[in-house]
């Protein structure tokens, strides 16, 4: 009786015999490599983004700093207490602005703790708001001062939600935008060079939304000091508008009135010139050329100031910007 020839072992040294069944009876594809990625296209699942240890430590940082902030509220005067909320429209924040001038005025130390406490707390943790708060610095601070109270704790809330993500943020971020952190991944992978320019780019436009930065920076390898420079140096043309549009919080009739065309227009020239270098690399003369004029009219701007915040400087309420519709900006920063 002939003897049959042994089957030849087709399976490379050193890789398992089951494989091909694992992967369905065919080798992996590149795409099935690549679903660890996270940038890679997912189904949005509805199941809960945390396993039960990502969720414990979210809590705990939550906790940590509501004990702070009930502890901060305990040290302010009995009058003071029932006049504290958070704003959620224009007419709550020129309420909380007429009740703490005075808590402000006789108790700075006090009151910028527990400012710059809120302020963090609701940028690490993503609540809205924090643009009522950037009105109120300059209601009570002036632009100088109001200006730095913004970007420093606008930064400082920025890292702070940076290392909770890097720490718990990838299963939530993947599980709410697979798409935009796909799109994200690869416009940072294709400017590893000049990522601090990018940064800026991102952070003076409204590009994509600040709370998005700040949870998917730490996700796709953007270095910490990379987002820390871009953050506190992009957030300042914003913060400027913001902070001097409190001056005139009496005649501020809508949020859209912070960002009328002229102003949306300023931030992307910003924008446009921080990115630049990456855009021109070998045109010395030409990029030079167009840094001379976007400069000027930078500096014409800031001279010349949109009729967003003419109130500002001399009173007058914002008439003119009730016949001329602002755009809608869903994405318009946040701090």
């Amino acid at each position: 009786m002939p003897m049959m020839a042994a089957p030849r072992n087709v399976t490379p040294a050193g890789e398992s015999p089951w494989r091909d069944i694992e992967n369905g009876g065919g080798g992996a594809t590149a795409a099935e490599e690549d679903l660890d990625s996270p940038s890679a296209k997912k189904p949005k699942s509805d199941k809960f983004p945390f396993n039960t240890w990502e969720f414990g430590v979210a809590v705990g940082v939550f906790f940590a700093f509501s004990t702070l902030l009930f502890f901060i509220y305990l040290t302010m005067p009995a009058a003071e207490k029932g006049h504290i909320k958070l704003p959620r429209t224009l007419s709550d924040l020129r309420t909380l602005k007429d009740n703490l001038s005075t808590y402000a005025k006789h108790h700075p130390a006090q009151f910028i703790l527990g400012y710059c406490s809120t302020y963090i707390f609701m940028q690490t943790f993503m609540i809205p708001g924090t643009i009522f708060m950037s009105l109120l610095a300059g209601a009570l601070f002036g632009v100088a001062r109001g200006i730095i109270l913004v970007v420093f704790n606008a930064t400082a809330g920025a890292s702070s939600c940076f290392f909770l993500s890097k720490l718990i943020g990838r299963p939530l971020v993947s599980w709410l935008w697979p798409e935009k952190l796909r799109f994200f991944q690869a416009e940072v992978a294709k400017r590893k060079d000049k990522l601090f320019n990018y940064m800026l780019f991102l952070r003076v436009t409204p590009t994509l939304p600040n709370l998005f930065i700040n949870l998917a920076s730490p996700i796709v390898d953007v270095p910490f000091h990379t987002f820390f420079l871009g953050t506190l140096v992009g957030l300042i043309p914003a913060a400027y508008i913001t902070v001097r549009a409190g001056l005139a919080l009496g005649d501020l009739k809508s949020l859209r009135d912070l960002y009328d065309v002229k102003t949306l227009s300023v931030l992307f020239l910003i924008g446009f010139v921080a990115i630049l270098p990456t855009l021109l690399k070998r045109k010395r003369r030409s990029s030079t050329a167009i840094l001379h004029v976007s400069y000027a009219f930078i500096i014409y701007f800031f001279l010349i100031p949109s009729p967003a915040f003419d109130a500002c400087g001399n009173g007058r309420a914002l008439e003119d910007l009730k016949s001329n519709s602002s755009p809608t900006i869903a994405n318009s920063p946040s701090f």
